[in-house]
C-alpha cells in the first residue's frame, strides 16, 4: 500500500501581473476571496487531506505572505480583551506551528516544473508528495486533495486532478490522453501541454492538484525547457508514463474557480459570497436589486 501523503508543495513565486496594480505591493496569494486570502483556502484544503508539512516556493516580494503565517500577539491580545472568541479561532487557523512550514526560493520564473524542482531537497527519495496551486480554488463537500489522497491509497502511482473543458479551451491547459472509463479514476496514456487547437487527445484538462512520486523530481532535474522557455511539470509527468510507471487522472467532485484570472476571481467571489453563512442572504438580496437596474452602478 502507498505511503500516506503528508507533505505538500505550494508554488507561489509568480509576480501576479494579471492583477496589477493590486499586486504591486502584496502577493497575489494574499488577495482576499470574501474573508480569507487565497493561500488560506489552499492551506485549509491541505489540512483536511492530512498534510502536516508545507513547502512554499517563493520569490522576492513575498514577505507579506510569510508574515501571514506568524503569530500576531498584539492582535490576538486585542481580540481576546474584546471577548471575540470566534475571531481568535479564525486567527488560530492562520498560524502555522514551528517546524511545519518551510520556504525555498525560485530565483528565476522558469515555469511550474522548475518551481516544484526547487523543493527537491526537502523531499525524501522515497516520499510521495502533493502539489497545490492556490490559484485554483475548488469548492467541494469533500476537499479535492482529500478525495485524491483517498483514491491514491488504492492506486499508487502519480495522480493529477482533471476536469472536462470545452474543446476550444484545451489549448490553454495541459490535457490528458486517457484510457476509456466512466469512473473518477482514469489511467493516463500521455499528457500534452497546451496542444494546438483541434489536436487535443481529449477534453480532460489538468487542474492544480497533484500527487507525485520523487521520480518526477528526477525528471525535472534535467531542466529541459520547452519551446516557450519554461520547464513544464506536465512534461515530467508524461515522462513517467513513457517510463512505464502508473499515472492516473482523478475527476474530482466539486467546482473549480480560476482565481489566477480577474474574471475567475470575480466568479469565485460571487459563489463564495452567496455561500457565506453570515453574508450570503444580504449579498443575494443585493444581487437581486442590481439585476433590475439599467447601466453601470458606478462611473468608470
Amino acid at each position: 500500500m502507498p505511503r500516506r501523503v503528508t507533505k505538500a508543495v505550494f508554488p507561489i513565486a509568480g509576480l501576479g501581473t494579471r492583477f496589477l496594480p493590486a499586486t504591486k505591493s502584496i502577493p497575489k496569494e494574499i488577495m482576499t476571496l470574501v474573508d480569507r486570502p487565497l493561500i488560506q483556502y489552499a492551506i485549509d484544503e491541505a489540512r483536511a487531506a492530512g498534510i502536516t508539512e508545507y513547502i512554499f516556493v517563493t520569490s522576492r516580494g513575498k514577505s507579506a505572505l510569510e508574515d501571514y503565517f506568524d503569530d500576531a500577539p498584539e492582535l490576538e491580545l486585542a481580540v481576546r480583551e474584546k471577548g471575540r472568541t470566534e475571531l481568535l479561532q479564525e486567527l488560530d487557523r492562520t498560524t502555522m506551528k514551528s517546524g511545519t512550514i518551510a520556504y525555498v526560493r525560485q530565483h528565476r520564473p522558469l515555469g511550474l516544473g522548475h518551481a516544484v524542482w526547487c523543493a527537491r531537497q526537502l523531499i525524501s527519495p522515497n516520499e510521495m508528495f502533493a502539489v497545490i496551486l492556490p490559484d485554483d480554488v475548488i469548492a467541494a463537500e469533500v476537499p479535492c486533495l482529500q478525495q485524491m489522497i483517498e483514491a491514491h491509497e488504492e492506486t499508487g502511482g502519480c495522480m493529477v486532478a482533471t476536469m472536462e473543458v470545452s474543446p476550444d479551451a484545451t489549448s490553454t491547459y495541459g490535457v490528458l490522453d486517457v484510457d476509456a472509463g466512466t469512473g473518477p479514476v482514469v489511467a493516463v496514456r500521455g499528457l500534452i501541454e497546451k496542444p494546438d487547437p483541434g489536436t487535443a487527445p481529449s477534453n480532460l484538462a489538468v487542474i492544480g492538484r497533484y500527487i507525485l512520486s520523487p521520480e518526477v523530481l528526477t525528471g525535472l532535474a534535467r531542466n529541459e525547457a520547452s519551446a516557450d522557455g519554461e520547464i513544464h511539470l506536465t512534461d515530467a509527468i508524461a515522462n513517467e508514463v513513457g517510463s512505464g510507471r502508473k499515472v492516473y487522472g482523478y475527476r474530482f467532485d466539486g467546482q473549480r474557480f480560476d482565481c489566477g484570472s480577474k474574471a475567475g476571481f470575480l466568479q469565485a467571489t460571487v459563489a463564495f459570497g452567496l455561500a457565506h453563512d453570515e453574508l450570503g442572504h444580504e449579498f443575494a438580496e443585493y444581487l437581486k436589486r442590481i439585476r433590475t437596474k439599467d447601466g453601470p452602478l458606478i462611473a468608470k
